[in-house]
Formats: structure tokens, sequence, C-alpha cells
């Protein structure tokens, strides 16, 4: 058995569906269906149960799962809005939770390939994974980075497969219920087929508009990169998920207009609150990644947005 947290969520459930694509079906999905319209992500996929994140974390807790046979974790499941404020709330849902699985995982030798974020980054302009350039500037991004250093720490008593994704942007289909903390790509394509116009923040940082930067990767090579690593033995670490190429947002509207054959660009002034927290530039150092076995081109930004598109055309077909 397979076991997928936050498996109804963007990427979980692409990880399900990678997992039924190489013929696994025995497949536990966790997550919490407030937002009952993540069932969207599921109803497509073959899997052997769900349950509810409480009452699985219940379950952990009691021993349930010792003897179960379970093959990897991927646990994605979190709280990703960089604008939660409750650090309380974070923490139990980012570093509690995690190393509740982490303590079963060891227990037992089960791989646990897990979801870490750039946002540890946060004020640095170094994206390599080294304590000097982790200074994230929201408790969303330091709830990611506690969760980090525990594994550190236990590292010389781990003898199983534990490796942290920090994931740079990622997009793709399945993103539909994330709101305002979609991807740009999923943001702007909406954008442009509602309004015909889309919506981009005026110069920051030294950027001009739409000039800021960021690493964007399709979560197709997030889902081969999580399922290559549960593959390995004895492997710990953290490592960036991203391309190692940044790209403009400008890059991803002018594609969008060019694909849908309409459109324009509006900028506007980024709010103040925002601008101090703002980042810029990013571009994941993918060194890391590669010492892992992991040397498989990454998907160009605008084929990637290419099948992103056809798949939301193909979803919102009568």
């Amino acid at each position: 058995m397979y076991i997928v947290t936050g498996g109804a969520g963007f990427i979980g459930s692409n990880i399900v569906a990678g997992l039924n694509l190489q013929g696994h079906r025995q497949i536990l999905v966790v997550d919490n269906l407030t937002k009952g319209d993540k069932f969207l992500n599921l109803r497509d996929l073959d899997i052997a149960d769900f349950m509810d994140k409480t009452e699985f974390r219940d379950h952990v807790r009691k021993g349930y799962f010792q003897d179960k046979g379970i093959k990897a974790i991927f646990h994605q499941g979190a709280c990703s809005d960089t604008m939660e404020y409750d650090g309380r709330y974070m923490l139990d849902n980012n570093f509690t939770y995690s190393k509740e699985l982490l303590h079963l995982a060891l227990e037992k030798n089960i791989p646990l390939i897990y979801a870490s974020s750039a946002a540890v980054y946060g004020a640095s302009t170094t994206f390599r994974e080294h304590p000097d350039n982790e200074k994230p500037l929201n408790v969303y991004g330091y709830s990611k980075l506690l969760f980090d250093r525990h594994v550190e720490q236990l590292r010389p008593q781990i003898h199983s497969t534990v490796v942290g994704l920090r994931y740079f942007n990622v997009y793709g289909p399945r993103e539909q219920h994330k709101g305002r903390m979609a991807s740009m790509v999923y943001q702007l394509y909406y954008q442009l087929l509602n309004t015909g116009v889309a919506q981009l923040f005026a110069g920051s940082g030294g950027y001009g508009d739409g000039e800021q930067r960021r690493d964007f990767i399709s979560v197709g090579d997030v889902v081969r990169i999580n399922l290559a690593l549960a593959r390995k033995h004895d492997l710990q670490g953290v490592c960036n998920v991203g391309t190692g190429a940044s790209r403009s947002f400008n890059d991803i509207a002018r594609h969008l207009c060019h694909l849908l054959g309409k459109g324009s660009i509006h900028y506007k002034t980024m709010p103040e609150g925002l601008a101090k927290k703002y980042q810029n530039f990013t571009e994941a150092d993918v060194s890391q990644l590669r010492t892992l076995g992991l040397a498989e081109p990454f998907t160009p930004l605008e084929a990637g947005i290419e099948a992103f598109v056809r798949s939301e055309q193909a979803l919102n077909q009568p």
C-alpha cells in the first residue's frame, strides 16, 4: 500500500495519477475535504481507501499502520497558504503532523518523500540547500524549514529513505481548488479566458513590469521525481525541485495569449504590505537533485503550458 497525504490536493492527486499509471491501485489517500470540490481531483483516479486527516493522525498515533505493508509515504499534506498568520495552526499542520509521519516511517523503514518548499529561502537571493540561504519571510516557510532541520538533526539515526523536496513554482492540472494560491499559469489562463486581460504586477525589486522571475516547474516533472526517489534505498537529504532556469511572468502571459489567440496584459501596482515580503526572483540550484541520480531533462515552460491548456480544455468540454 502507498500513502499519499494531501492526496486530493494539487500535487498529491497528480502523484496518485502517476501511481495509477504505473499500475498501482492499493493507495490510501489522506486529506481534509472541508473544501468539498477537491473531490474532483479524485473522481477519475483508482484508490483503495480515503481517510480524513484528523482520523489518520489519530490512527498513526495509536500504531494502526504498524503492519500494513506500506511501500512508501508521499507526504504532501500541509497548509500552503503563505498569507496564513496563525502560527500555532501552521506549525501543527506542517511540523507536528510531519514529525508523526516521520517517526512511523523510521520505525518501519518506510521510504518517506515529503514536500518542503522554496519558501524556506524567503529573503535570500541564493537558492542552494545551505543554512546561510534559509531566510523565510512567513510562518509557512518557517514551518517547512523547521521540519527540514528536524530531519537533519535525526539524520545520523536514519537508515531508510527520507527526502524533502523544496518545490519552486509548480503548475499543471488539478489545481482548480486552490484559489489565490493557484499557480500563475492557472490564474493567468483563466483571467485571459474570462476577461481577455492578464493582470501582472508593475515593476518591483529592480525588475520591469511583469519581469519578476520565478522557477516554474511542471507538476509532471514533480511527480516523476517523487516516484523515482521512493524507489531508492537509504537515501537522506533535502533538495530543490525546480528547473534551474527562471522565467518571467510576461513569458507566461504572452504564450497564453498566443495559444488563445487573444488577450492583453495590464500591470498593477503591488500592494505595499505584499511588496515587503515578495520574492521578485527565484531560480533553483538543482545540483543536489542531480547528485541523487535524477538527470532527466525538465519540461520546457512553453510545452508545459501547452499541455496544461489542453488538459483544461478537455476538462471543460460539455
